[in-house]
């Protein structure tokens, strides 16, 4: 049996993965870390876990956890996870990162969007950005893994195979984005409360927005040359999910069975990228409490350009499914293992 932390575990991303590795059948949490709730029952926190997790909260002691876990969840804020960071936790155990510490190898990048110092930026080359359906083999022989940002993952799978093939004008990209409050996380703030969120919409982060970054980087690599994109965030009124609709310029006419099969090329054998039939929009409810992405394309022949999109739950494979993806290939186990529920509806 797998040994797994989670520092972190009171919080949405941690919550969720409370709930999905408990349905692992080859991990076991030994470890439920929260600096809030010290020695209170984890489950007078999440009430749902009532007779199912029995164990209390304990610190975020990373050092100690290391002795006992052989893979520790970090679901905390930006700055946690770098400032903890030592060769002595590396060299006992593995670490996925659910934060951005180290998902950007520019540190002066990453430090001028956060706004915080790195504390850790000797480990940046090291660590490995864990997005499965790219970096699949480099995962695999990780110590460090930065588990990719929610809005990044569905963007990224979204516009990579045209950007790959090189299908479009990547300096056109516009990614115009809707996320429910719980990516937001779980502390208190007035702009999520219920009467400021319900009936409402709104754009946030305008050219500001620190997954921002993340994405042109991915896509960088992608296109083998710097990308510069306008990604626009909304909040709406829901729980769970994302919705990705990105706009880009193509550099040449092509058929929808040119691009389906671009998208197949890349994703066919993919056990959690759904490509959907023709004409079928992507829908947040189709994907909910799953570790599924839902993508697809339209070609607009009037403008020459072509709309991407994307649907996924935010906090499975946009957080802690994602990680869990991440933990079954660094120990060698089925990919798709804990993970093979279908979505919720309604």
């Amino acid at each position: 049996m797998i040994k797994a932390g989670i520092i972190g575990a009171t919080g949405y991303a941690g919550g969720e993965l409370v709930r999905l590795l408990l349905g692992h059948k080859e991990a076991e949490i030994v470890w439920y870390g929260s600096r809030s709730y010290v020695d209170q029952k984890y489950a007078s926190i999440y009430q749902n876990m009532f007779q199912i997790v029995d164990a209390s909260c304990m610190d975020d002691n990373m050092e100690e956890l290391a002795k006992q876990a052989d893979v520790i969840f970090t679901a905390t804020p930006q700055g946690f996870c770098a400032s903890m960071m030592n060769e002595e936790i590396l060299s006992q155990t593995k670490v996925i990162d659910l934060s951005a510490d180290f998902r950007i190898k520019d540190v002066k990048i990453y430090e001028k969007w956060y706004n915080i110092q790195h504390q850790s930026p000797q480990y940046i080359d090291e660590a490995v950005y864990g997005l499965c359906e790219i970096n699949r083999e480099k995962i695999k022989d990780a110590r460090l893994i930065a588990n990719p940002g929610c809005y990044p993952t569905c963007s990224t799978l979204s516009i990579y195979p045209m950007v790959k093939e090189g299908l479009i004008d990547p300096s056109t990209i516009i990614i115009d984005a809707k996320s429910g409050t719980s990516g937001a996380g779980r502390g208190a703030k007035v702009d999520n409360l219920f009467c400021e969120v319900n009936e409402n919409i709104k754009a946030y982060g305008v050219a500001s927005h620190r997954h921002t970054p993340e994405i042109e980087e991915q896509l960088s690599y992608a296109a083998g040359e710097p990308v510069l994109l306008n990604f626009t965030p909304h909040l709406v009124p829901m729980n769970r999910g994302i919705l990705i609709t990105a706009y880009a310029s193509l550099k040449k006419d092509v058929t929808y069975e040119e691009v389906k099969a671009v998208y197949d090329k890349y994703y066919a054998k993919e056990r959690f990228v759904r490509v959907l039939e023709k004409d079928v929009c992507p829908q947040t409810k189709w994907v909910e409490g799953s570790n599924y992405v839902d993508v697809n394309f339209k070609i607009d022949p009037r403008t020459k350009r072509i709309i991407m999109m994307g649907a996924m739950d935010n906090l499975v494979k946009g957080a802690a499914g994602q990680a869990v993806q991440n933990m079954n290939l660094l120990f060698g186990l089925e990919e798709s293992m804990g993970l093979q529920m279908a979505p919720v509806f309604p």
